[in-house]
């Protein structure tokens, strides 16, 4: 009886751990620093597709995601990461798996890193973006240049991004670093931060201060203006300074020693594809994929990029942004 009471007993531990197993091979960890907006519809697709598995999708801004996979390493408790610079992919290329087994030729082929440690997942760019009725009631012109944002009349009415916490607050530094010269950028900064109402810790701050009547200008990025406007109506516009837009590429990859769970490899084959495939079709359409259509509305064409020499060098990063007082 005994003997038969201990054999069930350790049937019953084995169903446990079984059981115990069969949830750990389910359960797929995301990291991403997508907008909400994004990040719902990636979630909805992924329990659609994948409704018995248990995907965590963790939202964090560019520099703490960065900051957690370097801190993590292959320990990391994520499986995935998606949306993260390409600049800091560069730098974590010792802890992501090899994607070579994956099809990358849907994506352009200069955007696909000789190493295949990772793969394309967007192109961003950055905007003046402006309320002209808010300028309008306050009697203020619309700006035409940087030069232009240093009128006082602005003051407390320009949000711009913390290039320290941001990369889209980089992007919009390297960019006039490259047009002026590091000198008269950081000068430029120096001036324009007397008329700055707030430096916003992410990408997505300034225009979320021109919806709530906050500012009047946002150094913002051209994605989250553009949904603003179709999906909410606030009446935004979008200016390109004769300097071009700033710009910055991101890019997913599997943690390594992950890709060998079979449900990881499933939702990256899944992400690769469809994921990235309605992000570009519904929400940032600058191209990262092969004969990729611009088809949203309000969304400009032809953006006049600007030169982003050396916004990936992780090393000029840091000596840059040690000089940054902000």
């Amino acid at each position: 009886m005994l003997r038969k009471m201990a054999r069930a007993g350790v049937f019953c531990l084995f169903l446990a751990l079984t059981a115990c197993g069969s949830k750990r091979d389910n359960r797929v960890i995301i990291y991403t620093s997508t907008e909400d907006f994004r990040t719902e519809h990636m979630q909805q697709l992924l329990k659609e597709q994948f409704p018995d598995y248990d995907i965590t999708l963790q939202v964090l801004s560019t520099g703490n995601h960065a900051a957690k996979l370097k801190a993590e390493g292959t320990s990391s408790e994520a499986d995935i990461i998606l949306n993260l610079e390409t600049g800091y992919l560069e730098g974590l290329q010792d802890i992501l798996a090899d994607l070579s087994s994956y099809d990358s030729s849907g994506f352009l082929p200069e955007l696909v890193p000789p190493s295949l440690r990772y793969l394309p997942w967007d192109k961003s760019s950055g905007a003046i973006v402006i309320n002209r009725g808010k300028l309008e009631d306050l009697g203020l012109p619309v700006p035409a240049s940087y030069g232009d944002l240093l009128n006082p009349g602005y003051k407390g009415l320009i949000s711009m991004p913390n290039p320290k916490s941001s990369g889209t607050g980089y992007m919009f530094l390297v960019s006039l670093i490259n047009a002026w010269g590091g000198d008269a950028a950081f000068a430029y900064f120096d001036k324009l931060a007397e008329n700055i109402l707030q430096f916003t810790t992410s990408g997505s701050g300034p225009v979320n201060a021109l919806i709530q009547g906050e500012a009047a200008i946002g150094l913002g990025m051209t994605l989250t203006a553009v949904q603003a406007v179709n999906s909410r109506g606030v009446p935004l516009e979008l200016l390109y300074f004769s300097e071009g837009a700033p710009s910055i590429t991101t890019g997913m990859g599997i943690i390594k020693g992950k890709d060998t769970r079979p449900a990881v490899r499933e939702v990256f084959q899944f992400a690769m594809t469809k994921l990235v495939q309605d992000d570009k079709e519904l929400y940032c359409p600058e191209p990262v994929m092969v004969n990729q259509v611009n088809a949203i509305p309000n969304y400009p064409r032809d953006i006049p990029y600007a030169d982003m020499t050396g916004v990936y060098d992780l090393v000029l990063k840091e000596r840059l942004l040690a000089r940054w007082k902000y």
